[in-house]
């Protein structure tokens, strides 16, 4: 045994020697905080990833409050056999039709049968239902509605397709948005609803998609990754840990450290009223990735002294020694790192940063008092070393010394080609594809959207110049051309504006006459026509959601098909185009939709989190310079740090080439865990350098034996961590952990194959003596030289 003494912090002697007083005061400390979790609640509304000043976000609810909201609930009928236009379809759609009226929050329902038709008879506008009673309709007055149907503007493309196979049942909602469990109350009713008329008419069938639904989706994913992501990632972590500790209690107080950070982390923000989305619900597997790499570096020093000789009490108090500032450097930076996602335009990923950075400053807490104390107490049985005290680490180091100067160009050479390929990366992204096909919403929603209708859509208030203006024959003919224009736009399948309607009240009220399905003229008469109608039509089928109180502005909407982000903007872009150039001043407006929405969001939070990046990136490099006790390495530091994030673009931009709202935060959230592996490479360096007097070579071949095995191992549990969320439902958090997966395979490239010559070239070739093998010495002092000094 070697009976050598190491000198131990003050710290580490409180915590071996009062270990029961540190278990018992961190107990009491995780219970309360835990207890937070009962607060928590997951959000029901895809508004929330937007921050209340979002202008996108403003121009929506300004629009929506004008109008009517439309939040909707859409139920796709198809028979399986014949048309939409028979006896038997059309007694189940007026049959869903009524029992939408009872759907809570439900304000209005519209579908084929109660469409307010108008005709004339004689001097009289008669305003009725399309379909009345079905079952008393005969073959003739089927095709009638049909040949109506088919060619009425506000009913193709919206509530039944050109070949009239699939019709719809839409329901407007309007949620009071004062508890969470509103969405789910509307969702679980329509889906009972629909069971029912599932097995009464089996031959036809139904899908459910709409505003709703995607709601419920965003509450399904953040649910469903906790239940399935976080055990598959517990069960790889007690995996791995029990392969690369092979010590029971190693693992076993590995596991309770992450899990109490989980636990501290998430019951905070439970304090805190911080609402889960599927963005924020990765919290804890995140955590527990991350709080797995500090008790690594203290188990792995502490198992590596107990096989050199020294007890466990001494190896413990040797690994808090060496590893306590490290542990809190990374954890510092690494909790930097995710709090520059609140330069995040999306409150989602804000919530994240927070809940992260808690988590892992918990989790710096229970390794350095909570781990060590239960060590102590706990039985530790340790592997002696092999004969030559050799790792498979000192054989790459061997390689990496031998052959610096190729590692370090063609480092550089790959990293420039990398770099080279980012101008080809895009944002755009489908909204809709935000959920795999794993969710119900998804299939119904393709599938409706391939044979009905859009999920997307793009909406404007278009304003007249005074008050009751939108009887103006010009104002009128100025919409109805914007109508055509938006009509004759790639992605548009419908277009709903009130042009329509007075087209058909004017050809109405001349005998129902085609020659005058045109605009009224006069001002008065587009006016009564317009009071006429209103003053036929029945409760829930007005037109507030289509004229404002002063009838000085109309809703203007185009419904679109699987249109990306990108695709979005364009379109809108040139719509804007075109009311400035055929429009009046007073009618132009942006459009507003949640599309435009999240178009706009991630391009705002790439230059958003551009500053978050740079201002985590001086942080941590102040941080760096300010532990290391040195400007030179500090700034070597930003090398390795900066080099796997443009690595990382390089390949997304090879491989994948767009991006979206989740990749935007990749950056500063990648660079906050990669400066994890150059901090433990460059402390372990420059001790040798200081305290062992070691050149540059041996300082590194130090670094490889002490801290490369750890940082492999890290490595490997960050990457596994993080590629569980490949297997999200949600592509948003596929997209985030698949490309935070390359960033952390990247930075332990970078930090063995490239910052090793560096600090060797940086350092003088002077000292830079090469000595192949370790002896027997070198497993005692490893990374010195036979006959070093320790």
């Amino acid at each position: 045994m070697n009976n050598n003494v190491q000198p131990t912090s003050k710290f580490a002697s409180f915590v071996i020697s009062w270990r029961w007083m540190v278990i018992l005061l961190m107990l009491v400390l995780i219970g309360i905080s835990a207890s937070g979790g009962r607060f928590l609640a997951f959000s029901t509304d895809y508004r929330v990833f937007f921050s209340e000043d979002n202008p996108q976000l403003n121009a929506f609810e300004t629009l929506q409050n004008t109008y009517t909201k439309n939040d909707n609930v859409m139920i796709a009928i198809e028979p399986r056999q014949g048309g939409v236009f028979t006896a038997e379809t059309m007694k189940i759609v007026k049959e869903l039709t009524e029992a939408s009226w009872q759907i809570p929050y439900s304000i209005r329902v519209d579908s084929v049968t109660n469409y307010q038709h108008t005709r004339a008879e004689e001097d009289d506008l008669i305003v009725a239902d399309l379909v009345k009673n079905p079952g008393k309709m005969g073959a003739e007055e089927f095709k009638s509605v049909k040949d109506i149907a088919l060619t009425e503007p506000l009913l193709i493309g919206r509530l039944v397709n050109k070949t009239a196979s699939i019709t719809g049942v839409n329901t407007t909602v309007n949620l009071p948005g004062k508890a969470n469990e509103e969405t789910p109350e509307v969702v679980t009713f329509v889906r009972d609803m629909v069971e029912k008329f599932r097995a009464k008419y089996p031959d036809t069938n139904f899908y459910m998609t709409g505003v709703v639904f995607m709601n419920n989706a965003f509450d399904e994913a953040g649910r469903g990754d906790m239940m399935t992501l976080i055990p598959i990632m517990y069960s790889l972590v007690i995996i791995l840990l029990w392969w690369m500790l092979r010590s029971f209690f190693s693992m076993l107080t590995t596991i309770l450290v992450v899990a109490f950070s989980v636990m501290t982390g998430m019951g905070l923000a439970g304090y805190v009223g911080i609402l889960l989305t599927p963005i924020a619900a990765n919290a804890p597997i995140i955590i527990l990735t991350l709080g797995v790499a500090d008790s690594i570096h203290i188990l792995t020093t502490m198992l590596h002294e107990m096989r050199m000789g020294k007890s466990k009490r001494d190896a413990i108090a040797e690994s808090l020694r060496v590893n306590h500032q490290p542990v809190f450097i990374t954890s510092v930076t690494t909790a930097i790192g995710f709090l520059s996602l609140n330069f995040s335009d999306s409150p989602p990923f804000q919530d994240l940063g927070n809940i992260v950075a808690i988590g892992v400053m918990a989790a710096y807490a229970y390794s350095v008092t909570l781990l060590p104390a239960l060590m102590t107490i706990l039985p530790v049985k340790v592997r002696p070393l092999p004969e030559s005290g050799r790792l498979p680490v000192d054989w790459l180091a061997d390689r990496v010394i031998a052959k610096r100067r190729q590692w370090f160009f063609g480092m550089m050479a790959f990293v420039l080609v990398l770099v080279a390929m980012t101008p080809r990366i895009e944002i755009d992204e489908r909204f809709n594809e935000y959920f795999d096909k794993r969710f119900d919403f998804r299939n119904d929603n393709d599938y409706v959207v391939a044979n009905l209708t859009g999920f997307e859509s793009i909406e404007y208030s278009l304003k007249a110049a005074d008050s009751g203006g939108i009887a103006d024959p010009e104002y009128l003919k100025t919409v109805d051309k914007f109508a055509e224009w938006y009509r004759a736009q790639p992605h548009v399948m419908y277009v709903g504006t009130l042009t329509d309607i007075m087209k058909r009240l004017n050809k109405n009220m001349h005998g129902d006459d085609p020659a005058w399905y045109k605009l009224p003229d006069r001002r008065d008469l587009a006016a009564q026509y317009l009071l006429l109608y209103e003053l036929s039509l029945p409760f829930g089928l007005d037109l507030n959601n289509q004229i404002n109180v002063d009838k000085s502005a109309i809703r203007f909407t185009a419904v679109l098909d699987n249109i990306s982000t990108r695709e979005g903007l364009e379109l809108e872009e040139r719509a804007q185009t075109w009311l400035r150039e055929n429009a009046p001043a007073s009618m132009e407006g942006p459009g507003a939709s949640p599309l435009i929405m999240f178009s706009h969001i991630a391009m705002r939070n790439v230059e958003a989190m551009m500053n978050g990046a740079v201002l985590a990136l001086i942080l941590i490099s102040a941080i760096l310079v300010m532990a290391l006790r040195s400007m030179k390495f500090g700034l070597v530091s930003i090398v390795p740090n900066l080099m796997p994030i443009a690595m990382t673009f390089g390949i997304w931009a090879v491989t994948v080439k767009y991006v979206g709202l989740s990749v935007s935060v990749v950056a500063p959230v990648a660079l906050g865990i990669i400066v994890d592996d150059t901090v433990h490479f460059l402390s372990k360096y420059l001790r040798a350098r200081r305290e062992r007097k070691a050149t540059p070579a041996e300082a590194v071949r130090y670094s490889f034996h002490t801290v490369g095995t750890a940082l492999g191992i890290t490595s490997l549990v960050l990457a596994i961590g993080f590629s569980v969320l490949g297997y999200s439902g949600f592509t948003m958090n596929v997209h985030l952990g698949v490309m935070t997966v390359i960033a952390i395979v990247c930075a332990l490239a970078a930090d063995f194959l490239f910052l090793p010559p560096l600090l060797m070239k940086l350092e003088g070739k002077d000292h830079e003596k090469f000595h192949s093998g370790f002896s027997k010495s070198d497993a005692v002092n490893p990374g010195l030289a036979p006959g070093g000094k320790g």
